[in-house]
């Protein structure tokens, strides 16, 4: 099981780079960066690819709305190259609030796109001239539109790779079905090992049915914060306010993802309180009302025997690579957390 960490640059997003590589001595596999509507991620993964050695390095993710497919091709290409070989293309389709609200473009055919965009992205990366025609996106561009100029054109570079690693976040059951029969890696959210399998396991048999044997297996990235000890059970009341952000105010009634996630989980009445009180902007209601087993099932906090457990449930649900976020009051603090877990993984 790898180790990843999300990056976290509250304090300064340079001086978290520079503790990056305290990381990579300690083992840490892979970081994550996240773009929503704050800097672009690209900038920032560059910075880190040229910061370390050995890190892999991911977007987590990249909305797949924001950039065209061709432009995701190119960034990609450009920072496995930066990375010598150490890139992650991470994509999602993200939601409504965020491209429809910042970045002033229509949510739609969110799968449909998805599956045209990793195409285009792996026809790129081949070097092969690009002459596509899809339902969402046509390149180069037909007769009747644009200037007429256009021609089939393929990457003028020689990316190091031809095939960067393709993540995608996904949580619906078809875009779950459609990772696991295109992409590399999936990730999805508020992940609860024991559940998995009854809220995801038929999406990702049936996606797997239709797999190129080529692309290996499928690695599935779990969540989970991470704080080790007798006495840190009260940080799980830090994961109350974004999991009511995200199954409360992330959308409107019957088009909230994470809502319905968690109504599968089985928690119907506590997802639809949650909601209906963070859409009347009863925020600290609507997150006491988040279910506890929720907040402990998608943690790893408690004592040690306590977390090796979590760990074992996770590897046997299939998670093969783990996103945590250390919680500790310093970077010795953090760097001790990312050693043990490395250490009980491996254990596990």
């Amino acid at each position: 099981m790898r180790i990843g960490m999300a990056l976290n640059y509250a304090g300064g997003f340079k001086e978290t780079v520079d503790e990056l590589a305290d990381f990579e001595k300690a083992g840490l596999d892979i970081v994550f960066v996240a773009e929503a509507y704050s800097f672009d991620a690209v900038s920032q993964l560059g910075y880190i690819a040229a910061r370390t050695e050995r890190l892999e390095i991911a977007s987590g993710i990249l909305q797949i709305y924001s950039r065209t497919p061709t432009l995701m091709a190119m960034t990609a290409a450009g920072l496995d190259y930066v990375s010598e070989g150490r890139f992650t293309l991470g994509l999602g389709a993200s939601g409504p609030q965020v491209i429809e609200g910042f970045h002033g473009v229509p949510y739609t055919a969110p799968l449909g796109r998805t599956r045209e965009i990793v195409e285009i992205c792996r026809t790129v990366w081949r070097r092969e001239r690009l002459q596509y025609e899809g339902k969402h996106y046509t390149v180069p561009l037909p007769e009747g539109q644009g200037t007429g100029l256009g021609k089939p054109l393929k990457i003028i570079n020689h990316p190091v790779r031809a095939a960067v690693p393709i993540l995608i976040a996904a949580i619906g059951p078809k875009n779950v079905e459609q990772t696991a029969e295109i992409a590399n890696a999936w990730q999805p959210i508020f992940y609860v090992p024991e559940k998995a399998a009854d809220v995801w396991g038929a999406a990702l048999d049936a996606g797997r049915a239709r797999r190129d044997p080529a692309l290996g297996g499928l690695d599935i990235v779990g969540q989970a914060p991470l704080a080790i000890g007798d006495d840190v059970q009260g940080f799980l009341e830090f994961g109350r306010p974004m999991a009511a952000l995200y199954i409360g105010g992330m959308g409107a009634k019957g088009k909230n993802f994470y809502n319905d996630l968690c109504r599968r989980y089985g928690w119907e009445k506590e997802a639809e309180e949650i909601q209906d009180l963070y859409l009347d902007g009863k925020k600290d209601e609507a997150a006491a009302k988040v279910p506890q087993e929720l907040l402990e099932k998608m943690s790893l906090i408690g004592p040690e025997g306590h977390v090796r457990e979590r760990l074992a449930a996770l590897k046997e649900s299939g998670v093969t690579t783990l996103n945590v976020t250390p919680i500790a009051g310093d970077h010795k603090g953090r760097l001790a957390l990312i050693e043990r877990v490395k250490e009980l993984a491996a254990e596990v």
